[in-house]
């Protein structure tokens, strides 16, 4: 079955972790035997190879680069100037990987029907590119709005306006505390432009004042469920009933901590805390659950996103596992066209009501 993931920070690996993604996963994975510079060393799961052998046909792909001021702890560049050329690196990248066929761009209606046909026809997966459309995931990177509309001609067409932490358009993943005059221009300027807003790592007061100040399509890319982890990362039920009243769809994300409670960081493993497949399932039932159908589910991995097989399902050791999440929806008795809602329909009618 063809899949989109929602969400793989896929230049972050590559311009970063100094992942070849063209390479197979376990050559990936031997080159970095010994390195100790990031937690996730050698246990890579993703590769371009990986997304062909799972059918991802199509995934949204980050940019990402955070300024931090004089007294945040996070890592991140210390002027937005800074921020925007990394994120500008990350896109000569991903224009890169386009020339070498890997790679190739949906930004609207045309290019998303032709990248379809192309993944239906009898070409070896192989010789398929990987469709890709460009989402920023923190938008500290935005000089200043007058920048949106250039990311935008580069072929942006999802923002998120917050990472982690204290962010220069509204607050995220644990901070406080609403958007602001800058962010609610960046909104409005997002929605002249019409670029899907990503409530992905919005704090709950930006949460709040995003929707009460947005007017465009809003998707959550990936995100689980606070009432089966109970941390400011997940939404609430009320948060993702008012998702559901948008018309939004909301990813499952695959980070064990936030699929499990009480996961430690580098005490806990994914087999000690039961955290498999299964479990992604459950969070995506709950949402399913609160919704009345299966309409605003998808899957939006985050695999790699600065974790890698140390913190993610046992029961996945490449991306191409996701091959094994229909099976699971449907033993929970959901039907065959709720199966393909979950994996690609679900994104696919949002896209498409987006850009016609």
């Amino acid at each position: 079955m063809f899949k989109i993931d929602a969400h793989l920070d896929l230049s972050m690996n590559a311009m970063e972790w100094n992942r070849d993604l063209r390479l197979p996963l376990n050559l990936i994975n031997e080159r970095e035997y010994g390195l100790t510079d990031k937690p996730d060393r050698g246990n890579a799961v993703v590769s371009f190879p990986e997304l062909r052998k799972g059918n991802i046909g199509l995934v949204v792909a980050t940019q990402i680069a955070r300024y931090v001021a004089p007294d945040n702890p996070l890592p991140g560049w210390h002027s937005p100037e800074q921020a925007w050329a990394q994120t500008q690196g990350q896109l000569a990248w991903y224009k890169a990987m386009e020339k070498e066929g890997e790679l190739v761009q949906v930004k609207d209606l045309e290019g998303l029907e032709k990248h379809l046909v192309l993944w239906q026809n009898e070409l070896p997966v192989k010789e398929k590119p990987i469709g890709y459309i460009l989402s920023l995931e923190g938008a500290d990177s935005i000089v200043d709005v007058g920048y949106l509309e250039i990311a935008y001609e580069m072929g942006l067409r999802a923002v998120g306006p917050a990472h982690y932490g204290r962010g220069r358009y509204a607050q995220g993943t644990n901070a406080t505390g609403k958007m602001g005059p800058e962010g609610h221009a960046l909104l409005k300027e997002m929605e002249r432009l019409n670029i899907i807003l990503d409530a992905t790592h919005l704090s709950d007061e930006s949460f709040r004042d995003a929707l009460d100040h947005f007017y465009g399509a809003v998707w959550a890319s990936h995100n689980n469920c606070r009432a089966l982890v109970n941390h400011n990362r997940q939404f609430t039920d009320e948060q993702i009933k008012e998702l559901i009243n948008r018309g939004a769809v909301i990813g499952a994300a695959l980070d064990a901590w936030m699929m499990v409670p009480n996961w430690e960081r580098k005490v806990s493993t994914p087999l000690g805390m039961q955290c498999n497949l299964e479990v992604m399932i459950d969070h995506i039932d709950h949402i399913c659950q609160l919704a009345g159908n299966a309409d605003h589910v998808g899957i939006g991995s985050d695999l790699d996103g600065g974790y890698g097989k140390e913190q993610c399902p046992y029961d996945l050791e490449s991306i191409a596992d996701l091959d094994k999440v229909p099976a699971l929806f449907d033993k929970r008795g959901y039907t065959e066209a709720d199966v393909a809602k979950l994996m690609h329909g679900n994104w696919l009618r949002f896209l498409r009501k987006v850009w016609t």
